[in-house]
């Protein structure tokens, strides 16, 4: 398997290559050169399957000719292991909950972080491992976050022998259990940023790090944001897993995807064009609406960004989106690096009617705001008695006002545990007491680590290349 920039200037690498590079030497995003597709038979027969081994037969053709069957297989078995020392607390791995008579939650939040990332994350640290050991490599991952990348990416990579750890969040701007998870993972190699800025701000410097590596002074930096395509390729499984449960293929499903950074949801735009029967891709967001403005009125532009009760959206720009975008273009990389372009100077960005049209035979989409989430998590628990968190909520409110067929089955991911998000619970009026899991109940009390910086990119990149190397200088 090859993998090429959806800016088209960059050469084509190997998985390996892929896995370390992060964006592309053309500022471009890496998708696979040629998708597998699987048959309806190969799919039916997977039901029932373990779900590592469901990943192994979705994500080989990924890693082919990079790493050994019997090595991805082991890697897969303990990335998604269950049981009282599994990394997964419920035996299903994500197990689907019935809202009501044909409407689901997917629950991502079985994993240590209590979120999806986790799916993703676990394997990304293993994988990295894996290919650096061969390869006798020290790199340097920077990742940013809106608040839960940040955690599973420290806990999926801690443990790796030759990996140091920089995550950049939002000053204040993230929830007190999203932080605590982070800033109390302590060890030499893991360094928490709380930057005075915004989500953006810190995507923003992880980006321009990327591309002018010189302060890192030989060695390389890894991306653990979802422009990684390890982390996509990883999201696709859940949305077979999902569909085998539910009838699939032998049935059409649809999707409900909370959404900021668009990497979720162009996982279950990649399964479909795998083969899954996916029959409508729901982009739920909340105030900060710039997909849904795309997919609603072909109006791709910058806004200013607000705080929510759903901090992992509180995004201004897409990421993956230009992975999507590459796909309208006719995988045309010199007219999306011409879009991109014109984006980075105009701030804003529109297709040909034509594209846009063909992007809305599969999407549709919802901006949700606060007050509205508030009353689905309280709507929810009064006839469930489940509890959401906002994201989820989002999810559902999407669902439900953008569905096309009552007949197929709805899913909506359930990205995170409510427990992280205590203020939007009691905002919707819910008086159960939430309680965070057996391996998080001293996380209140557990010591915190982290470093506040300016919104300055010099001063970011100063302090990891003097902080690298587990705590000496690169």
């Amino acid at each position: 398997m090859r993998y090429i920039s959806t800016r088209g200037q960059a050469p084509a690498l190997n998985f390996e290559d892929v896995l370390l590079a992060g964006l592309a030497t053309d500022g471009g995003l890496y998708v696979p050169e040629n998708l597998p597709r699987f048959t309806m038979e190969e799919i039916a027969s997977w039901a029932g399957l373990p779900y590592h081994e469901l990943a192994f037969r979705v994500m080989r053709p990924f890693v082919t000719g990079s790493i050994p069957d019997a090595d991805f297989k082991k890697i897969l078995e303990e990335t998604y292991s269950t049981g009282p020392d599994g990394v997964f607390a419920h035996n299903a791995v994500a197990p689907l909950r019935q809202l009501n008579g044909n409407e689901w939650v997917l629950e991502l939040f079985h994993g240590p972080t209590l979120a999806f990332k986790d799916f993703a994350l676990q394997l990304l640290g293993r994988l990295l491992d894996h290919v650096l050991a061969k390869r006798g490599e020290r790199v340097v991952i920077m990742g940013a976050t809106s608040g839960d990348t940040g955690s599973a990416a420290i806990e999926g990579c801690r443990r790796c022998d030759n990996v140091d750890i920089f995550i950049l969040h939002p000053h204040e701007r993230v929830s007190d259990v999203q932080r605590r998870q982070m800033t109390s993972i302590l060890g030499e190699n893991i360094h928490n940023i709380a930057i005075e800025g915004n989500f953006d701000d810190c995507q923003e410097m992880v980006k321009a790090s990327f591309a002018d590596q010189a302060f890192l002074k030989g060695t390389r930096l890894v991306a653990v944001n979802s422009i990684n395509w390890a982390r996509i390729m990883a999201q696709i499984v859940y949305y077979f897993h999902a569909a085998l449960q539910l009838g699939g293929p032998a049935r059409s499903v649809a999707f409900s995807v909370p959404t900021g950074n668009f990497g979720d949801i162009f996982a279950g735009y990649l399964a479909r064009n795998m083969g899954l029967p996916i029959s409508q891709l729901i982009v739920a967001t909340n105030r900060n609406d710039i997909l849904h403005r795309f997919m609603s009125g072909n109006r791709y532009d910058k806004d200013t960004l607000h705080h929510s009760l759903s901090p992992s959206m509180d995004i201004m720009v897409s990421s993956n989106f230009e992975r999507l975008l590459f796909d309208l273009h006719g995988r045309n990389g010199l007219a999306v690096a011409e879009l991109m372009n014109s984006f980075k100077a105009t701030g804003k960005l529109s297709v040909e009617e034509d594209r846009w049209i063909e992007a809305r035979r599969l999407f549709d989409s919802l901006a949700v705001d606060d007050e509205e989430t508030c009353r689905t998590i309280a709507e929810v628990f009064k006839n469930t008695t489940e509890v959401l968190d906002p994201h989820t909520a989002i999810g559902v409110r999407a669902a439900r006002e953008c569905r096309r067929s009552l007949d197929t089955p709805m899913v909506i991911l359930g990205t995170a545990h409510p427990v992280k998000f205590p203020e939007a619970v009691e905002k919707a009026g819910i008086g159960k007491l939430l309680e965070l899991p057996k391996h998080l109940f001293d996380l209140h009390e557990r010591e915190e680590r982290s470093t506040v910086l300016p919104n300055d990119i010099k001063a970011v990149q100063g302090f990891v290349s003097s902080h690298g190397n587990r705590g000496k200088p690169l």
